[in-house]
């Protein structure tokens, strides 16, 4: 079999196609058998159109070769009836050079494929029919194609709704993951400032010197705050000053709270050890590292007379530079810097009387500038004083408690149970002392 004969059936599956020859010559239709058949095809002959019709009513026909001039109906009349009856069957025509008029009838009505002139050559003929099959395998492929694209559409469609509302689930799931999360960071950071602020209380206790570190970090914060530092810088500067002087735990009592210009030369070496020790007993913590380093540096003079390093100007931590005002300030008016207790006015004398020899120049004129202003006051919330008898489970502090000693027991906003107020209540009798706790007011009094 040639390249031709092959293409022939290329188109066919398990059947061969069939073909109708429609023709009132028998020598015709007999000639058109021997072409066909050795192709492989299934060829079936009728001598009218009526008799073309019932055929076609009776089995499937995939291709119809008719003649043009028969008597009853020609042509042009069936080749239109096999159209409208069965539209996928390719349809051909054969004609003679006189029936052009006919010809033209035919291809308008019956939407023929070819027409092939009387008399015809065989390969001519075979060459038709075989190109009449590959168009309409492609046909019937395109068709399939266009039905499976469809079904896929369908079952696509309906996967991506799937996939947006797991997507809009997941995204639901992850929002409230997140949410949950910032909660627990927020809780987490809370409890974490408060513990720093234990340490402070515990620091302080030993030192007699209650609220001092807090008063330390809330004069650092608004100097960091005139000078436009971000969040983490200023969050160490803070965490620095609540713990600047854990160092000093491992002092001697004689030295605990003695004014620096009071210390003899031993003593003021013994003392300015305390800054390195500070450091060192946060460095296995890698989230104070920052505040520890502060630490360290936190008694550097912007002359480089300072201690333990002998650092001058740009040299000093930035934050330090801010720790050293913030905590003179606090500290000459308590004498904790010289051998007397200074006024606001004096210490403020003080910090600019030192400015470009202490302390960093730029850093005290944003000291002078905080410390004149006033800092933003929350709202005001409405609160109640009361006694710890009266302390009910769910309650929520508007203020910090602290004890006489300015020690840290609770801080502001935390919610009190039924465990902490019998803390409370135990402490009150311990100390013998009234405590008194301001809470939110609740609705109806």
């Amino acid at each position: 079999m040639d390249q031709a004969d092959t293409a022939l059936t290329v188109h066919t599956s398990a059947q061969p196609a069939t073909l109708l020859c429609v023709d009132d010559e028998a020598n015709i239709l007999s000639a058109l058998k021997r072409l066909f058949r050795p192709h492989g095809y299934r060829v079936l002959t009728a001598l009218s159109g009526e008799q073309g019709l019932k055929l076609l009513g009776e089995t499937g026909v995939d291709l119809v070769i008719s003649d043009m001039r028969m008597p009853e109906m020609d042509g042009a009349s069936f080749l239109e009836q096999v159209r409208q009856r069965w539209p996928d069957t390719m349809r051909i025509l054969l004609t003679g050079y006189s029936d052009i008029t006919s010809t033209v009838a035919a291809v308008n009505r019956g939407e023929i494929y070819r027409y092939i002139s009387k008399p015809w050559l065989d390969d001519d003929v075979v060459m038709v029919v075989r190109q009449a099959f590959e168009l309409k395998g492609l046909a019937l492929e395109k068709a399939r194609l266009v039905e499976l694209t469809r079904k896929q559409n369908l079952e696509l469609a309906k996967l991506n709704a799937g996939l947006e509302d797991i997507v809009t689930q997941r995204t639901a799931a992850l929002h409230e993951a997140l949410d949950s999360l910032e909660q627990a960071h927020g809780n987490l950071k809370k409890s974490f400032f408060t513990s720093i602020t234990v340490f402070s209380n515990l620091i302080e206790l030993r030192q007699g010197a209650a609220v001092h570190s807090r008063r330390v970090a809330d004069h650092a914060r608004r100097i960091a705050k005139r000078m436009k530092l971000g969040n983490l810088e200023t969050q160490d500067i803070a965490v620095a000053a609540l713990l600047r002087d854990i160092g000093k735990l491992a002092l001697p009592d004689r030295l605990a709270g003695k004014p620096v210009e009071m210390l003899s030369g031993e003593e003021r070496r013994e003392f300015t050890k305390h800054p390195v020790k500070g450091q060192a007993a946060l460095m296995a913590l890698e989230q104070l590292a920052g505040a520890a380093r502060l630490i360290r540096s936190q008694h550097e003079r912007y002359d480089g007379m300072g201690y333990p390093d002998r650092l001058s100007g740009s040299e000093i931590p930035l934050g330090a530079r801010i720790l050293a005002v913030a905590s003179d300030y606090d500290g000459l008016q308590r004498g904790l810097v010289t051998n007397r207790w200074l006024s606001t006015a004096q210490a403020q004398a003080f910090i600019v009387d030192s400015r470009g020899k202490r302390y960093d120049p730029y850093v005290v004129d944003a000291f002078v500038d905080a410390v004149g202003v006033t800092a933003a006051q929350p709202a005001p919330v409405a609160e109640v004083q009361i006694t710890p008898a009266r302390l009910r489970s769910g309650m929520v502090l508007t203020r910090d408690m602290v004890t006489r000693d300015g020690i840290l027991l609770l801080s502001r906003d935390h919610v009190v149970d039924a465990a902490l107020i019998k803390i409370i209540r135990e402490y009150e009798e311990n100390d013998a002392h009234p405590v008194n706790v301001h809470v939110r007011a609740m609705n109806g009094g």
